[in-house]
């Protein structure tokens, strides 16, 4: 229960850091008073004065930072300095959803991607098939992911429409799950893909190499000594065994996917997530778009390392015994 509370604690204090920053880094630099852009180009002087006044921006930066917050978590009600009236939590959680479904089709293709030549190469360790894997890999990780997404966007949206390869491609855009199925998929395939190229390569040279490293373990040579056939070592023990630094990795990546990392791909695709909603908010310097984005993906983050360590405790009983320990 110690260990509970005090993880909490941890949490709430970099949620609470991360909040204060990016208020300064908007705020309290010099030129940062968002007054004039809200109320547009060529206002008055008078008019700009009066907007700093309704807006409280003329109050000490704490107070501003607390009303700020209040509005954010506790009356939900915080607006957009944009689109006037624009609540910027109900944004938030109506873009949800959206990364979400990217991000778990996503995660399905690099996992399936991952294994797959991961295993290829640990198997083929030196051979031509992990040579060719380590260079796809290479490929994977150096391609930018914008860069791939508007390649994809013009053969399948543009040149080969109309083929029969990708006749079934819909238009940019995103269809809810709850309006057709077979349209939520379909305008999520092609974006998921591109998300998980870079992971694919990433994964499978960690998984490779943890595969590598748990084949020398004693308890697989023990395993080998018994007669277990090479593809039970393979799949039931080693990949067992190395399965903690995946997971590490999994994790992070996922969260921070979820809190709008998967901005530039939601961008390119059209598809209204939270990365494109930062996006947004970057390019207008809303404040309270980018707090809320922000913010949601801190939450995340901070509930993966969480996890994360639970798991390692649950599955590593030396990490346990050694936290007890100190």
């Amino acid at each position: 229960m110690k260990a509970f509370f005090s993880r909490l604690g941890q949490m709430l204090f970099v949620l609470f850091g991360i909040s204060v920053l990016v208020f300064v880094v908007f705020f309290a630099t010099p030129g940062s008073d968002p007054s004039a852009r809200i109320a547009g180009r060529g206002a008055s002087p008078e008019i700009v004065q009066r907007v700093r006044h309704d807006y409280g921006f003329d109050r000490s930066l704490p107070v501003r930072y607390l009303t700020m917050m209040d509005h954010l978590f506790v009356s939900r009600d915080l607006t957009s300095y944009v689109n006037h009236g624009q609540n910027v939590v109900t944004e938030v959680f109506d873009a949800a959803p959206v990364t979400l479904s990217l991000v778990l089709w996503a995660a399905v293709f690099w996992i399936g991607g991952a294994l797959f030549f991961g295993m290829v190469g640990a198997v083929w360790q030196g051979g031509r098939l992990d040579r060719l894997v380590s260079v796809l890999a290479l490929i994977g990780l150096s391609i930018p992911v914008f860069w791939l997404g508007e390649m994809v966007n013009l053969v399948s949206q543009s040149r080969f429409h109309d083929s029969f390869l990708f006749r079934w491609v819909p238009p940019l855009g995103y269809v809810p799950l709850g309006t057709s199925v077979t349209g939520w998929a379909r305008s999520l395939i092609l974006p998921a893909l591109t998300l998980s190229v870079a992971f694919i390569g990433l994964y499978s040279r960690v998984l490779r190499t943890d595969l590598l490293t748990a084949m020398q373990d004693e308890s697989l040579r023990t395993a080998r000594a018994k007669g277990v056939g090479p593809w039970r070592l393979w799949f039931c023990h080693a990949l067992r065994l190395s399965g903690l630094s995946a997971l590490s990795l999994f994790g992070l990546d996922f969260a921070q996917l979820l809190g709008g990392g998967a901005l530039l791909t939601e961008v390119v695709f059209a598809l209204p997530g939270v990365g494109h909603l930062t996006y947004q908010g970057l390019s207008t310097l809303d404040l309270p778009l980018i707090m809320a984005t922000v913010l949601y993906a801190a939450f995340f983050v901070v509930m993966a390392n969480a996890l994360i360590d639970g798991l390692y405790r649950l599955l590593d009983p030396r990490i346990g015994g050694g936290s007890h320990g100190e």
